[in-house]
């Protein structure tokens, strides 16, 4: 059974799915705006809702900070980009993929 882990790293704006302490899949992300930044920190998923509606793409998993979460976009030329309200944006053919190996409760940890 692998134990999942993400990362996701601010500053070259990707996701990176870890077992253990190996790298298996990364993303590219989109992140919050410097007015909105991306909070850094230790958190887990701890809902997930696929076809959330709007601006949140093919897939919602939200973090145990409030108001945040992991997300696919209806705007996929914002991925790489500091765009969101400091949720992480991902492709939607990505956040589908993440979402089908990450278990809620996945730790996530975003580093500036």
């Amino acid at each position: 059974m692998p134990s999942y882990r993400i990362i996701v790293d601010l500053s070259d704006k990707m996701l990176h799915l870890l077992d253990g302490n190996v790298v298996v899949r990364s993303f590219p992300v989109g992140v919050g705006k410097m007015v909105t930044r991306t909070p850094t920190g230790e958190f887990t998923i701890i809902n997930k809702q696929p076809n959330p509606g709007g601006p949140f793409g093919a897939f919602w998993m939200g973090l145990s900070k409030p108001s945040y979460g992991i997300h696919g976009t209806n705007d996929p030329s914002s991925i790489g980009h500091e765009v969101s309200h400091g949720c992480i944006r991902m492709h939607n053919e990505d956040v589908l993929a993440l979402q089908a190996m990450v278990p809620i409760g996945t730790r996530v940890t975003i580093r500036p």
